[in-house]
């Protein structure tokens, strides 16, 4: 990584992390950073669980092994944000009551993610599937995913406050599941490192890392530029159980929130 991407890092890292833990803070805000939080978590859920059984049928236990514990970790990160918005008399928007159509009855067009765009720029969608992604897409672009997450999360749980019991577990919860980002970060490092030789796991790892920082500048504009204020992704009432299935679609757009 250049000096320059390295800088664009720093600026486009801390104006993200500054977004975020004054949204986390503010208890008027919080309820929607967890349910992004909750979404996006639980919507990995299936795709990281085809791709467990893909490299499975490819032979590879090892890594069918881990691809089968991360899934196992974010079902229950999903669990851990649920419940945090239980605490709140709060949980996730039923999407399937969403309106289907706009104001004037045409459909609804679903906003890509301007983080998600820029950051497979080049890839068609059809590409990034669990069946078809390559291996080493998947791993250099998820480790650098993982291992910021896991500095996203710590960062935000310390800048909650523990006068009052709420913030104090979901501070505690936050700190447990960035060391569980950071396992995931080891892994798919080492699954690398299994496939490369050192200097190449290195040249990946840095073309995601740019990619990861134009895609940081381009979220960071997004949020400077828009307009409109976002939906609200929460309701009112807690849910007598804990939802099994997540929209993937929903997820996917969520997961740099």
């Amino acid at each position: 990584m250049n000096f320059l991407t390295y800088l664009l890092h720093l600026v486009g890292s801390s104006a993200i992390a500054y977004h975020s833990a004054s949204r986390i803070r503010d208890l008027k805000t919080r309820p929607d950073v967890l349910a992004g939080f909750q979404l996006a978590e639980s919507g990995s859920v299936p795709f990281l669980k085809t791709l467990s059984e893909r490299a499975a049928s490819e032979g590879d236990t090892w890594l069918a092994e881990k691809l089968a514990r991360h899934a196992s970790d974010e079902e229950r990160h999903g669990q851990i944000f649920a419940h945090s918005l239980k605490q709140l008399n709060k949980q996730v928007i039923d999407f399937k009551s969403q309106p289907k159509t706009t104001e004037d009855g045409k459909p609804k067009e679903r906003k890509r993610s301007p983080f998600f765009a820029a950051y497979f720029e080049g890839y068609p969608q059809e590409d990034l599937s669990p069946q078809k992604i390559d291996w080493l897409v998947f791993m250099a672009s998820t480790y650098i995913l993982e291992l910021d997450a896991s500095k996203d999360f710590a960062r935000m749980a310390n800048v909650l406050p523990e006068d009052e019991s709420t913030s104090r577990n979901l501070k505690k919860s936050m700190l447990s599941v960035a060391q569980d980002e950071i396992g995931h970060a080891a892994y798919l490092r080492e699954a690398l490192e299994r496939r490369l030789s050192a200097d190449a796991v290195q040249r990946l790892v840095d073309e995601w890392r740019t990619r990861k920082v134009n895609a940081l500048m381009a979220m960071v504009t997004n949020l400077i530029q828009e307009s409109e204020k976002s939906p609200s992704l929460v309701q009112d009432g807690v849910p007598e159980e804990m939802p099994d299935n997540i929209p993937e679609t929903a997820a996917s757009e969520l997961a740099a929130a």
